[in-house]
């Protein structure tokens, strides 16, 4: 008996036209928050959100600056309308930059880079949501040491998550100068890490002069991309941009983000595919700098477009 083939994909350049508009277009969004805080009126920075099913609400993780030795602090929050966010628990001082994934079988794994020096990733694995939440057992723990030729690693974002293996892609501090990308994997017990001089050089071909950081990789209508965030002038925190990468075609593209009051800078993005009101949604957060962005609007950003019928 034969297999049915697979349904066949749309066509590759239009999808990609779909996505950037739907990415571009925040005054055009269902809905949207700029400057998104928590319930304790704490500035939500960079903020990962995924559905966590056993508490039938979204889950959202970022870290805000707190008077302390540590200053950053992650946290994590719960919200069921995506913009109300109760404040469930904290995890770490020194502790910035966090993401989260889920496995198939319910483990929740939370990354972040930690300091002091050298800035590290920190990984760990909370076997139910009621851990994570801190109420029961002590979460698996690993630190690997920093293996790229480079004075620190962080921004770390989940490709893949399982019982036993988790892959994340990360940035490196390359030569104490700029930020630069590379990927790795851990079964808990080994580490194993290499440079994305590929992806580093999409984006210095799209106009990157300075950093390359953070960035989210996600699937759209069958095909991956890459959300990622870099700096075009050094030095020069108005001139962050987002670009969507195309593993397809090895190419960055620069994003033209419009905002309702016409901010210029954008960092740190976070992408899902959620369900919002019955309606499946494209859901984006990023970070908007202070100096490039509008009276009002700098801070989290956090919007989402329910996404048009195949």
């Amino acid at each position: 008996m034969g297999c049915a083939p697979s349904p066949a994909l749309p066509d590759r350049s239009a999808v990609k036209a779909e996505l950037r508009g739907l990415i571009e277009d925040i005054p055009g969004s269902t809905a949207y928050r700029y400057q998104l805080k928590d319930d304790r009126g704490y500035d939500m920075g960079p903020t990962k959100v995924i559905w966590a099913p056993e508490a039938g609400a979204f889950a959202g993780i970022y870290f805000t600056w707190e008077d302390g030795p540590g200053g950053f602090v992650v946290h994590l929050a719960t919200s069921r309308d995506l913009f109300s966010w109760d404040e469930r628990t904290a995890y770490s001082d020194g502790a910035s930059q966090p993401t989260i994934a889920r496995t198939p079988t319910g483990r929740y794994i939370v990354a972040w880079e930690q300091e002091p020096d050298p800035i590290h990733l920190v990984m760990l694995e909370f076997p139910t949501w009621e851990d994570l939440l801190g109420k029961l057992g002590t979460p698996r723990v690993m630190q690997p040491p920093v293996t790229m030729p480079a004075c620190g690693e962080g921004t770390p974002d989940i490709t893949s998550a399982t019982d036993t293996r988790v892959d994340l892609t990360f940035h490196y501090h390359a030569a104490c100068e700029r930020d630069r990308q590379a990927s790795g994997w851990t079964d808990w017990t080994d580490w194993h890490s290499s440079a994305d001089p590929e992806l580093d050089a999409a984006l210095e071909a799209a106009g990157v002069a300075g950093h390359i950081g953070d960035r989210d990789s996600f699937t759209y209508r069958g095909y991956p991309f890459m959300l990622i965030e870099g700096e075009t002038v050094p030095g020069d925190w108005a001139s962050w941009r987002l670009y969507l990468y195309d593993p397809a075609t090895r190419k960055a593209e620069p994003l033209d983000i419009r905002t309702h009051g016409g901010s210029r800078s954008f960092s740190n993005p976070g992408v899902e595919i959620v369900t919002v009101d019955g309606h499946q949604s494209l859901l984006l957060t990023m970070f908007l700098f202070t100096e490039g962005a509008a009276p009002g609007e700098d801070g989290g950003l956090l919007y989402y477009r329910e996404l048009p019928a195949d």
